[in-house]
């Protein structure tokens, strides 16, 4: 899933002030997962609005909505009428449905009302820890199912470095060294022997260090 927060309601707040008509709009797919910007959050955020702009005497409309998913233009449809009828949309979305909704609503300005951060899982209450950088070749069949890519600090395909301590990294007490944990999973699995074998560089020309990406299934295109 993707993974975001809400930015500071202050900066959502400046960022619409020339505007009369306002619609929040949440996503019903990660930054609801995530408890950022779900229809919880929406309502909150359009509260937060209202109430700042009333305290300074500007009074505005400020609607708010929550459509399944930002990020395909078929479940942009569903919010159209209300689209269309504001002077601004705040998107509580990751950064792929704002850029989604300013490409399907070209004529309408959306702003991004969360900082998108990493893809990642919910490791507990309250807590998200990031597991891919979608770098587009993936290795985990050789490393037990954890991303050195992600999970470790130098992204370093042929085992730790000499920094990490106590299975920890040299970045932060706080952060397991993915190595580590790679190095335990291959010994349950009897496959420490891998190691053996000297991975090349990276190929880094499937990631975005070579521009946008697209991806293309033409099985199924249309």
């Amino acid at each position: 899933m993707i993974v975001g927060e809400r930015k500071p309601l202050q900066e959502i707040i400046k960022a619409v002030e020339p505007f009369e008509k306002i619609l929040v709009l949440g996503c019903g797919e990660c930054v609801t997962v995530c408890m950022a910007g779900g229809d919880k959050e929406a309502k909150e955020t359009a509260l937060a609005i209202s109430v700042a702009r009333k305290r300074a005497g500007k009074p505005v409309e400020v609607k708010s909505h929550t459509i399944e998913r930002q990020c395909e233009f078929e479940y942009l449809e569903a919010g159209r009428k209300l689209i269309e009828d504001a002077d601004v949309i705040v998107s509580l979305a990751c950064g792929v449905g704002v850029q989604t909704m300013n490409m399907h609503y070209e004529d309408m300005r959306t702003l991004p009302g969360i900082n998108t951060t990493f893809m990642g899982m919910p490791f507990q209450q309250g807590v998200w820890v990031e597991n891919c950088l979608g770098c587009g070749n993936c290795v985990l069949e050789e490393t037990m199912g954890i991303c050195p890519i992600a999970r470790c600090s130098k992204s370093m395909l042929n085992g730790p470095c000499g920094g990490s301590q106590d299975g920890k990294c040299e970045v932060s007490k706080e952060t397991d060294c993915g190595w580590h944990l790679i190095v335990e999973r291959l010994m349950k699995f009897d496959k420490l022997s891998a190691l053996e074998e000297v991975k090349p560089p990276k190929d880094w020309s499937t990631s975005h260090s070579g521009g946008p990406r697209k991806m293309i299934r033409e099985d199924v295109k249309l």
